[in-house]
C-alpha cells in the first residue's frame, strides 16, 4: 500500500484547516458544497446523457461527467464562503488588511506595515499595475497624519509614480476588508510591468533610510497560505 507524498498530505492538511476555520463561523458549509454538488452532479449527469453513445458507455460518460460537474460546482462554492469566512474572522484584528492583500493575484508586491503608530494604527504599501497604493487601517483620525507623512516621503523619490491611497473600514469613502482586493484589483493599470523593477529599487532606499523601529506587538494575521490552495483558481498571492 503507498504511502501519500508529503505534498498531498500538506494538501489535505491544508484543506481540512481551511474547512475548520470556515466552519466555525459558517456552520452550514458542509451541507450547503453537499447541495451544490448534487444539484450540478444531476444537471451534469443529464447533460453527458444526451450525448452520442448507448449502453455501458453511457453510463460510464455520464457518471464521471455527473461526478466532475458536481465537484467543480462545490469547489468553487466552498472557495467563496470561505473566504468570506476569513474575511469576517479576520476583520478587526490586527493586521488584517495586511492578510488580505496577501491573495493579490502575480505582479502584485505587498509591503505590510511600512508604518505604524503606538495605538496599533498602521500603513501597508502595495506595488502594481497602478503603481503604488497605501492601504491603511486604524482609528481613521491618527491614519490621516500618518498616510500624509507616508505619502510626502515616497512622493520625494518616487515623484513621478501614482500614488493612491485607501483606508480600510465601514465608514464613508472606505473600503471594507472584505472588498480590498477586488477593489484594489480594479484600480487603473497605469505602470508596465517593466517599470515594476525601477520601482521596487527605489522603495527598496527609501526603506533602507527609515530609523529601526520596533513592530507593534499582537497576532498579525499575515498567512493565508491554506486558503490560497483550497481557492486555487479565484487568485493567490504572486511575486
Amino acid at each position: 500500500m503507498s504511502t501519500p507524498t508529503p505534498e498531498k498530505q500538506s494538501r489535505r492538511a491544508q484543506f481540512a484547516q481551511t474547512y475548520r476555520m470556515a466552519k466555525r463561523s459558517d456552520p452550514r458549509i458542509g451541507l450547503i458544497c453537499l447541495g451544490w454538488f448534487l444539484l450540478f452532479a444531476g444537471i451534469g449527469f443529464g447533460v453527458f446523457w444526451f450525448l452520442p453513445g448507448s449502453g455501458w458507455l453511457s453510463w460510464t460518460f455520464s457518471g464521471i461527467g455527473a461526478f466532475f460537474t458536481g465537484l467543480l460546482a462545490a469547489v468553487m462554492v466552498f472557495g467563496r464562503r470561505a473566504q468570506r469566512a476569513a474575511y469576517n474572522q479576520m476583520d478587526g484584528q490586527l493586521g488584517a488588511g495586511a492578510a488580505a492583500l496577501n491573495m493579490l493575484r502575480r505582479g502584485w508586491k505587498t509591503y505590510p506595515m511600512v508604518a505604524f503608530t503606538k495605538q496599533q494604527d498602521m500603513v501597508h504599501r502595495v506595488v502594481g499595475p497602478p503603481g503604488i497604493v497605501l492601504v491603511g487601517e486604524g482609528s481613521s483620525g491618527r491614519l490621516k497624519q500618518l498616510m500624509t507623512t507616508e505619502r510626502k516621503n515616497h512622493e520625494r523619490v518616487m515623484y513621478d509614480v501614482p500614488l493612491t491611497e485607501i483606508v480600510i473600514g465601514k465608514g464613508e469613502g472606505q473600503v471594507p476588508l472584505s472588498k480590498l482586493v477586488r477593489h484594489v484589483q480594479k484600480m487603473k493599470r497605469q505602470v508596465k510591468p517593466a517599470e515594476m523593477t525601477d520601482i521596487v529599487n527605489r522603495i527598496k532606499a527609501l526603506d533602507a533610510a527609515r530609523p529601526k523601529v520596533p513592530m507593534p506587538k499582537g497576532p498579525v494575521p499575515t498567512s493565508m497560505k491554506g486558503m490560497r490552495q483550497a481557492m486555487r483558481g479565484q487568485g493567490g498571492r504572486g511575486r
